[in-house]
């Protein structure tokens, strides 16, 4: 069994590793906190960073895992959304188009990456200038801009760029740019850059009940969900930033909310890179929406659905029909249809839409809402992902009627995220950085993309033990060390935290993680101190969810597919119902 150089009993900010661990739960129950939220998602993660960055003591507890909701279950996008424009939403658009902007240059340039994007033109005469008009209006609302402007193209023209496609999908194409990041990844680099900040953030760890003093909310009561261990913790002010749990936690407070979120269930497919000969990614019209074809790596990712969800949160389930209707919609304009055969992967995910607006959910509006719903309680719902950062800032802004003295502006859009600082120079290093080490250079870039300048600290877990640098069985794109790295410094706590969210092994590959698991359960045991019962009982766990994944995918309707999944054991037993 592989194990790691480290040193179990020393604290490091910004690691999540088991002293880390174990160091905050004994924080959480003796100190006195400014702020504790409730979310590991995106925006919880992002409000973490905020609050910790303008000087606040600040908690931050998630019952699962980091990004193990919505955020790991995007369209893995940092766009404007350019559908958006078309519905009148210019705040929104420019909103999100500065934050790509500060992603991609300065907050985390080794994570966002600019991608490109056909847009296939099917009407004559009036569709080239409307589009191109919208387009210019994308180009222009973020300020200045890291990615190039639209490019016109011919027929011919755009099926030099994307030869998958059929010759009567189109009269011509504009080619556009936005960026895109792993979610997951993008995710747990917050909370981490967060704690480096100071930020206690802990996992497995839920919210039971709330405190209250006199007539205010002063602080959580939570569950250890490892071990069942329960303890208070105190504070200021509350944020829950639960996305569509969002009314659960509302009821728990026993507080009227100012707003009501709607599930909106959105599917992706995985395919192989060469299913589709292509050199951008594309944009497709629906009849309700659009369709994304998007470049990841050595696969595409094809999708969204967007139809209404009623059934369990943590768990939403593709259907059959789901699947249909994304390949059905892609197949339209593609030469070589693809076919269930081609699938690696497939996720779904929930959108927290704000309810009220349409009963449509395509139509609600992605605009965020927060409000300070009880004296030391604060909620905020809907948004995007890309305006995370603006929606962290303005959650810790509801909360400084209840935080003592004044607090400090937010400043996040100068704090760059851990891995940002010096990237760019080892990308030009990498060369030297794979000899050292004696590895490929574009192992090294994948480092690069995925941890930035801390390739330093996942290359160095391997000292002593070169095995590690070699790759994962069933899973050649990554290397054993990334798993240990994940148990050791990222919070992976169990076998599908790393291959789900720290890895995508589970969507990337056919078998999605099932070859990989032995062997990566055997790595995390060398830092978790698993057993081989445990080791047994996690490869077990993982199995039985990716079983009950693929016959979900072949149900019929939403409460079937929900049957089958949700019959799958929880890798965190001890999780109870509403979850936070």
């Amino acid at each position: 069994m592989a194990k790691a150089k480290e040193s179990s009993a020393e604290i490091v900010q910004g690691r999540l590793g088991p002293a880390e661990r174990q160091e905050a739960w004994r924080r959480l129950g003796s100190e006195h906190f400014d702020v504790v939220i409730i979310g590991g998602g995106v925006t919880g993660a992002g409000a973490a960073l905020d609050a910790a960055t303008r000087g606040l003591r600040v908690a931050l507890v998630e019952a699962r895992d980091l990004a193990s909701g919505t955020s790991s279950r995007s369209s893995k996008l940092f766009h404007g959304g350019l559908r958006y424009l078309e519905q009148l939403e210019f705040g929104l658009v420019r909103e999100a188009l500065r934050e790509r902007e500060l992603m991609i240059t300065r907050i985390a340039p080794h994570l966002v990456k600019p991608v490109s994007f056909l847009y296939p033109l099917t009407r004559r005469i009036w569709e080239r200038p409307y589009t191109a008009a919208g387009l210019f209006l994308y180009d222009t609302m973020g300020g200045s801009k890291s990615v190039p402007g639209q490019k016109h193209l011919t027929r011919a023209g755009a099926l030099r760029m994307v030869p998958a496609l059929k010759r009567s999908a189109l009269i011509g194409g504009i080619r556009y740019y936005d960026a895109q990041a792993d979610d997951a990844r993008h995710t747990m680099t917050v909370a981490r850059t967060a704690a480096h900040y100071g930020a206690v953030v802990r996992t497995s760890t839920q919210v039971t009940g709330m405190l209250r003093e006199a007539d205010r909310v002063a602080g959580v009561h939570v569950r250890d969900v490892e071990t069942g261990a329960e303890i208070e913790v105190k504070a200021h002010a509350v944020i829950n930033c639960t996305g569509v749990w969002t009314d659960e936690i509302q009821r728990l407070a026993g507080t009227r909310g100012r707003f009501r979120v709607r599930a909106s269930k959105g599917v992706h497919i995985v395919v192989p890179r060469d299913r589709i000969v292509s050199e951008s990614g594309m944009i497709l019209r629906t009849e309700k929406s659009v369709l994304f074809v998007i470049p990841w790596r050595n696969h595409w990712i094809v999708g969204t659905t967007d139809t209404d969800w009623n059934l369990d949160l943590a768990h939403p389930a593709a259907t059959k029909k789901d699947i249909d209707y994304i390949l059905t919609h892609v197949n339209k304009v593609l030469a070589t249809p693809l076919t269930n055969d081609d699938i690696e992967g497939v996720y779904a995910g929930l959108r927290p839409l704000l309810s009220g607006e349409s009963e449509d959910t395509s139509k609600l509006s992605r605009e965020h809402a927060v409000a300070r719903v009880a004296p030391g309680l604060v909620a905020i719902a809907g948004g995007k992902y890309t305006t995370y950062r603006v929606m962290a800032a303005d959650a810790i802004d509801a909360a400084s009627p209840d935080l003592p003295g004044r607090i400090m502006s937010s400043i996040t859009d100068k704090v760059p995220l851990l891995g940002a600082d010096g990237y760019h120079a080892l990308v030009n290093q990498a060369d030297q950085l794979g000899a050292k080490h004696g590895l490929h250079p574009y192992r090294v870039r994948h480092l690069l993309d995925r941890y930035g300048s801390l390739v330093h600290q996942v290359l160095a877990t391997a000292d002593g033990n070169p095995e590690l640098l070699r790759p994962l069985a069933g899973a050649p794109d990554y290397l054993q060390v990334e798993i240990v790295y994940a148990a050791a410094c990222e919070g992976a706590l169990h076998l599908e935290d790393a291959l789900t969210r720290r890895t995508r092994i589970s969507i990337e590959y056919p078998h999605r993680g099932v070859e990989s698991a032995e062997a990566a359960a055997k790595l995390m045991a060398g830092v978790h101190g698993w057993d081989d019962k445990r080791v047994a009982h996690e490869i077990e766990v993982y199995t039985a969810r990716v079983e009950a994944e693929r016959d979900s995918q072949t149900q019929p309707d939403d409460q079937a597919a929900d049957a089958r999944r949700s019959a799958a054991p929880e890798a965190r037993p001890e999780v109870i119902e509403p979850v936070s």
